[in-house]
């Protein structure tokens, strides 16, 4: 009986041995090992920021994100032992100017809120070590008269846990310590949409209940204005000189905002975006913070890693998939989607902030408030910020370029047929013209209003940004081309191999300066720290004289957007299953060809086939297959599309060991 047993257990391990049998990666000779970032050469200019809040002797007490006294004097002692070397704004100011260059391995210290610890603890410390630093306090807590309790974001906090004025003054003296401004009153939560989301108040259009309406630009900048002067005053009251220094309330940043602090003589506005910076203007400055009262270990890993290049993990997620006439069933779907996301270990999800019901790419509805498509639901706000609260995923908004189904009256893309008509195209989809002046003037508004109302970190520009080598000859293209010094003739146009490959990068560069227009937009009203993804077609990067077809080209894409987004879809592209995994590699080197080109590119899986039966699941394995042989390849950047949470499609179980940058599958 022992001996059965002992025989069955032995057949069972084999038989588990083979199931989680995979293919074996590349060997990968040491000396060909990219360095660990501990290892690597400082960047020239950069500097690492770090943010504490308040220092306590005994429990550090999470709700004010505080470190123990003891913990702070050990990572400063782990910092001067590691090289590295405190500098104070002047420092920084002085090196944007062009004067001294900052030492290697940089250090700016910054205390936010204005803690009492910071004039008890920390300046003690910053005193011995001879080490300049940056405080941040808020205006109102340190105004609370004596006996009274400060408001703290809704909790009622005693008065003598934040400093006074006299005590800011006194700090400003030391010449040791720059005085920022952490806002006069907006470090708290404001109504942000519909359903009662509390989002940053210093970047947020307000939304009022009673008459359901967010507020007004000119609302929101007489708030921010209000704010920044009269905290200004407090601070040059208190240290002889205006500020110099914004600190963001709970990290985030706002364009609009920041254009006033530009008027108000502010030269630095600081984040806690993850990553060195050379805060080389005002609008520079991630931070990382230091919370969670870590062990040496642990500070010293976040700290290393900050170093490292970026990383993202990508679920491509349709909103359609969310919405339901019901707002309970929505609610309902909204939860399971957040629960999937955050259970996939992954940090970004591309996020669809239009309606698509039809699946046919044309544009009729949005899901955010706008001037110019009804709105299906006010919703992307609010799936946006429950995602990176409860997730902790970066969001992207996805957003088309030029399928929109705006007024008749505007120009839509037009092809020209071999037999000499012409006719609206439908080939990819149909498109607004971007030669038309009014189009861009309305796609512009479009993407204004999703920075006005939405919360998210980047934004992906969709696939449908795309001319062939037979469009557009509507007539403000064809005029656009004669100004460009090109035939307005689409046969002359067409009439030789240098001609046609002129017109093909006139057309790349003309989509890729109208998706940089926007970017701007967006940037002057969410902030500079939104990134920027671009979908791309495969067959102009494995076949250059493609880009006729498409008016795309990778070089351009790697120079304009922080991530490339290659449809890496085998399948799409009519490549069978078995020669899947070699049609991968060849996307991979073509690319990595270009230096550095895989730090910024982010390839998108295909997670349903739509060459069966109008789209079926891919299986999962196959999926996660595809996600090792990129990593096998060197690519750390991937994801894939579409994320079907209501099926659990692709299965979380299978993809979740080869798509998470944080899932370690047990042995």
């Amino acid at each position: 009986m022992v001996t059965l047993c002992r025989s069955a257990l032995i057949g069972l391990a084999l038989l588990m041995l083979n199931a989680c049998a995979v293919e074996a990666p590349p060997f990968t000779p040491p000396s060909e090992r990219p360095l660990a970032p501990g290892e690597q050469p400082w960047p020239k200019g950069k500097l690492l920021a770090l943010t504490y809040h308040d220092v306590e002797d005994g429990t550090a007490d999470q709700a004010f994100m505080s470190v123990r006294t003891a913990k702070l004097i050990e990572q400063f002692a782990w910092l001067k032992a590691n090289g590295y070397q405190a500098v104070s704004i002047d420092q920084v100011l002085a090196a944007r100017a062009g004067g001294p260059a900052l030492p290697e391995r940089a250090l700016l210290l910054c205390f936010d809120d204005g803690y009492s610890s910071f004039y008890e603890r920390v300046w003690p410390i910053l005193k011995a070590y001879q080490w300049p630093a940056v405080l941040a306090p808020v205006g109102i807590w340190v105004d609370a008269p004596e006996g009274q309790t400060v408001d703290f974001g809704g909790l009622p906090v005693e008065r003598g846990r934040f400093l006074t004025w006299e005590q800011v003054r006194e700090i400003s003296r030391s010449g040791l310590v720059e005085i920022a401004a952490h806002t006069n009153a907006m470090h708290y939560g404001a109504l942000a949409n519909p359903q009662g989301n509390q989002q940053p108040a210093a970047v947020t259009r307000i939304y009022d209940p009673q008459s359901k309406r967010y507020e007004s630009d000119a609302e929101y900048k007489s708030r921010v204005t209000g704010d920044v002067r009269r905290i200004s005053d407090k601070i040059a009251a208190a240290t002889g000189r205006p500020p110099r220094v914004w600190v963001w309330p709970y990290g985030a940043a706002s364009g609009t905002a920041l254009s006033i602090l530009d008027e108000n003589g502010y030269e630095l506005a600081l984040t806690l975006e993850d990553g060195l910076d050379s805060m080389d203007s005002l609008y520079g400055g991630a931070r990382q913070l230091i919370a969670n009262d870590p062990e040496i270990s642990s500070f010293a890993q976040q700290v290393m890693t900050v170093e490292d290049k970026p990383m993202i993990r990508v679920a491509h997620v349709d909103l359609d998939y969310v919405y339901d006439p019901d707002p309970q069933q929505m609610d309902a779907n909204l939860g399971e989607l957040v629960q999937r996301i955050a259970d996939m270990r992954i940090n970004t999800v591309f996020l669809q902030a239009y309606a698509d019901p039809q699946g046919d790419g044309l544009v009729r509805e949005l899901y955010f408030p706008n001037r110019h498509l009804p709105v299906r639901a006010d919703l992307f706000n609010r799936v946006a910020w429950q995602l990176r609260t409860r997730a902790k995923v970066e969001v992207y908004a996805w957003l088309p370029v030029l399928s929109f189904e705006l007024g008749s009256e505007l120009q839509r893309v037009e092809r020209w047929n071999k037999d000499g008509s012409i006719e609206v195209s439908d080939e990819h989809y149909v498109r607004l013209s971007p030669f038309d002046p009014e189009v861009r003037k309305q796609i512009g508004e479009i993407y204004e209003d999703l920075a006005r109302y939405g919360n998210f970190q980047g934004v992906l520009y969709h696939d449908d940004a795309v001319l062939s080598d037979f469009e557009d000859v509507s007539p403000p293209a064809l005029a656009a081309y004669q100004r460009a010094g090109l035939p307005g003739d689409v046969q002359q146009l067409r009439g030789d191999e240098e001609t046609l490959w002129r017109w093909s990068r006139f057309k790349s560069r003309y989509l890729i300066d109208f998706t940089k227009e926007l970017t701007q937009k967006v940037r002057a009203i969410r902030g500079p720290q939104v990134k920027t993804a671009r979908n791309m077609f495969v067959q102009p990067i494995l076949n250059p004289q493609s880009e006729a077809w498409y008016a795309q080209n990778l070089d351009d894409f790697l120079e304009t957007y922080d991530w490339t987004a290659p449809m890496a879809m085998p399948l799409m592209e009519g490549v069978a299953v078995e020669d899947s995994k070699p049609w991968l590699d060849q996307l991979v080197q073509r690319i990595a060809s270009r230096p550095g080109a895989l730090e910024r590119t982010v390839f998108e899986l295909q997670a349903r086939d739509w060459n069966i039966d109008g789209g079926v699941p891919v299986d999962s394995e196959l999926l996660a297959q595809w996600m090792r042989r990129l990593q096998w390849n060197g690519v750390r950047s991937y994801g894939y599309y579409p994320d079907d949470f209501v099926n659990d499609q692709p299965r979380l179980l299978k993809i979740r060991p080869a798509i998470s940058n944080a899932w370690d599958p047990l042995p």
